[in-house]
């Protein structure tokens, strides 16, 4: 069993039906940012890809209280963005050769296994990979990349120019492309941060 935020996914579920909006917060934040570099896989852009996702978790929300305890959250999420985002690829008229070849290597690939888009051994990485930024580059990046200020007012906000802030930005990244490399799906969530 899937144990969230050291809750089991059985426990938030109960809370969720019931109407507990941080179970659900919690139960989003888990899944949320794998499921929007899953649905990227299929050739989806990083917008459509956040609108499929963030739909997706308002018809949860909507609908909670028709959530099954044996389902497999998961399992379920994924196949959905899987499906979803087939479906946004065929509205826009893609290539039915293109989509068939996606669905069969989704369902052949590892580099599809749900399991990677969430495993905790990926997050370890991702903090250990941020501890290696220095703190003042960690500082920017994170206004940057997290918070959305501009350039312009970090270097107001941090009494620096704005040449400095972009070289503190591109040290951030240099060091996360470095260290995450072996994890394709996370350089894909490094490219989704340079956009």
């Amino acid at each position: 069993m899937q144990v969230i935020g050291g809750i089991p996914e059985n426990v938030l579920i109960d809370r969720i039906k019931q109407g507990d909006q941080t179970a659900f917060e919690l139960l989003f934040k888990f899944y949320y940012p794998g499921l929007v570099v899953f649905a990227s896989h299929f050739g989806i852009d990083q917008a459509d890809s956040e609108e499929i996702v963030q739909d997706f978790f308002v018809r949860i929300w909507q609908h909670r209280h028709k959530i099954n305890q044996s389902d497999s959250l998961k399992a379920y999420f994924f196949t959905s963005i899987k499906n979803k985002s087939l479906n946004v690829l065929k509205q826009k008229k893609r290539n039915d050769k293109l989509i068939k070849k996606l669905i069969q290597v989704s369902e052949e690939s590892h580099s599809y296994n749900y399991d990677i888009f969430i495993e905790s051994e990926l997050q370890t990485k991702i903090r250990t990979s941020f501890n290696l930024i220095p703190p003042r580059s960690k500082e920017v990046f994170f206004l940057s990349r997290v918070t959305g200020i501009s350039n312009d007012e970090i270097a107001k906000r941090l009494d620096i120019s704005k040449r400095t802030v972009e070289t503190h930005i591109s040290n951030a990244l240099k060091i996360l492309k470095t260290e995450l490399k072996e994890f394709l799906t996370l350089l894909i969530l490094i490219d989704i941060l340079l956009k």
